[in-house]
């Protein structure tokens, strides 16, 4: 049975139980040219929309709002467009990593103090996706995402390019002089040719895709490209399922459960995920109250291969290939043994009921299970004296020469240094070098930039070499590959042990060991600490000043403290008069 019309929030506001209160409210919405017949009896739908000028890949959501109003209007639901922060990721700067909380601040608060009753989340650019969701599961009003879709595969000669991945490689070729500014210009027009966000298995695709196998999304609609049709019907069908959803009253809490974060983890591990997925899918799961850590990556990582052949851990598709190839349905329908069918998704039904009928037209786009293209899962994680909160990397991006490796460290306090010395072709510097690169964390970058694939050495890359061991506090792009290790936490710039490494010092990873460590005895990492003095703070007012007070370090999420389901109790509801 449908809830009832008076048991709705936006009753509140315009139901006209106090003439007086909601006189004002009904009055200013008929300023905009509604009348009551728009809005009485129905459910008020927020779209939450981070379009805006500078973002890219969402330059169609001007359109696609559009399409989400048909489709509420379309179910009987009154629709309300309210725009959210767009964090456009390539754009702002030092890192949207120091803005995603802002983005679930807002959200939270768009849709507690507006007359609302559900809410369509529309997103795709890396931060978009978590920052929507975590806003709102914490306010937990029924709501649906909507992803922005992958833009389509660049083109340069014939040749197909995917985004981030391919701009590493052809840089290193400028930077050698294999390849003139002339050709660099046309990589530059040819790699983003569509509206959409990237079409690697970057960051946007894993984290749309993590929150479809969430069941956030209406089941697969994370892989339709942006510029195709489908994704316009998507767009409307989030419309008319948001007012369903408001009716059933069927929230965040009831889709997100342990379960349906194991699922996420699983299918992140066998797309080739980011190693962002794991900051978000953390800071997701604490938003719901659900306990998720490194240790459950750590546990997927061991158990599920990888069989999405997408770059960069694949060798040569695309996003769009995925999609024709079954996309997202296709790929959960080949791990359904490992998933929990039982959870629920925003349809109202369970995982079951969506993969039925689930196919793969291409085994070497989506792999079966018994041939992957990594044997184990996309992420490692490793700890040791030189991350005891634990560090990230992605074996199946990496020369696996590095997977066991042990080198001298070059040691770096800022980018701007170490990009310096990697320019300088004079250094002495071997293969078997670790770079490391510190106060790049979530308060020393400030905001945990994507600093973390360090280039290589150019007179390395003369020589041929391709891969090195790197070493950070830092991220990485979701587009990156290479032997880089990640997170390192607690970071540099509070005092972890990665502000006590010096120039030559010896480090050790075993990646199957899954540890790492830096060869230096106790009682010397001990009078390093004693002489070892904070850096001064980055901010000293405003939004960065509060995110240094409270932000929690890589291995908790990057959220704020404040912000997480164990803090304090519930928020009430606004009081309106």
């Amino acid at each position: 049975m449908p809830v009832p019309y008076e048991t709705l929030r936006s009753a509140r506001w315009l139901a006209q139980d106090d003439q007086h209160r909601s006189w004002n409210h009904r009055s200013r919405i008929m300023q905009m040219g509604y009348g009551a017949e728009d809005w009485t009896g129905k459910p008020v739908i927020a779209i939450l929309n981070t379009w805006s000028d500078i973002n890219q890949c969402h330059a169609h959501f001007r359109q696609r709002v559009e399409d989400v109003k048909r489709g509420v209007w379309q179910a009987g639901g009154f629709p309300l467009e309210l725009p959210a922060l767009s964090l456009s990721e390539p754009i702002v700067k030092p890192s949207t990593m120091l803005y995603r909380n802002l983005l679930a601040i807002e959200a939270e608060e768009l849709l507690r103090s507006h007359p609302v009753d559900g809410a369509v989340l529309m997103g795709g650019c890396d931060k978009t996706t978590p920052g929507l969701v975590m806003g709102a599961t914490s306010m937990d009003l029924p709501c649906i995402y909507l992803p922005a879709g992958p833009m389509l595969r660049g083109n340069y000669r014939g040749a197909s390019l995917g985004s981030g991945s391919d701009v590493w490689r052809y840089w290193d070729d400028v930077r050698t002089g294999e390849m003139g500014m002339d050709e660099w210009q046309e990589v530059m027009g040819g790699i983003a040719r569509s509206h959409g966000h990237c079409m690697t298995m970057g960051t946007a695709s894993t984290m749309t895709g993590i929150a479809d196998a969430l069941g956030l999304t209406l089941p697969g609609a994370s892989s339709i490209p942006a510029p195709d049709a489908a994704h316009i019907r998507m767009s409307a069908e989030c419309g008319r399922r948001i007012v369903g959803m408001v009716w059933e009253d069927l929230r965040p809490s009831d889709i997100l459960t342990r379960a349906s974060f194991e699922n996420c983890i699983t299918v992140a591990m066998a797309m080739g995920c980011s190693t962002n997925a794991i900051i978000h899918v953390i800071a997701m799961a604490r938003r719901a109250g659900v306990d998720i850590g490194l240790d459950d990556f750590e546990a997927a990582s061991r158990t599920i291969p990888v069989i999405a052949n997408i770059r960069p851990s694949g060798d040569r598709y695309l996003m769009e290939d995925f999609h024709y190839a079954g996309g997202f349905r296709g790929l959960m329908s080949r791990l359904a043994d490992r998933l929990d069918l039982s959870a629920r998704t925003v349809t109202g039904g369970t995982w079951g009921d969506a993969l039925a009928g689930a196919t793969v037209h291409d085994d070497d786009v989506i792999r079966p299970l018994s041939n992957p293209i990594y044997a184990e899962g996309a992420l490692a994680v490793l700890k040791g004296n030189l991350a005891p909160g634990g560090c990230v990397m992605k074996p199946s991006a990496c020369d696996p020469r590095f997977l066991k490796h042990a080198g001298p460290a070059v040691v770096f306090d800022d980018y701007a240094a170490m990009k310096a010395w990697a320019e300088d072709e004079t250094i002495d510097v071997t293969p078997d070098t670790v770079m490391v690169l510190r106060n790049a964390g979530p308060v020393g970058g400030p905001g945990m930039p994507e600093w973390g694939m360090l280039p290589i050495p150019r007179v390395l890359l003369r020589q041929g070499v391709t891969d090195m061991l790197r070493i950070s506090d830092a991220r990485m792009s979701g587009t990156s590959y290479g032997a880089c290790i990640l997170h390192v936490a607690p970071e540099s710039f509070v005092g972890g042990p990665l502000a006590l490494v010096e120039t030559g010092d010896i480090v050790r990873v075993d990646v199957d060991a899954r540890t790492i460590r830096l060869d230096v005895p106790e009682d010397a990492l001990a009078a390093r600490r004693a002489a070892w003095t904070p850096p001064p703070p980055r901010y000293t007012r405003g939004y960065g000043w509060m995110v240094a007070q409270h932000i929690q370090q890589a291995d908790r999420g990057c959220d704020f403290d404040y912000l997480e389901r164990a803090f304090g109790g519930e928020t009430a509801e606004p009081a309106i008069w």
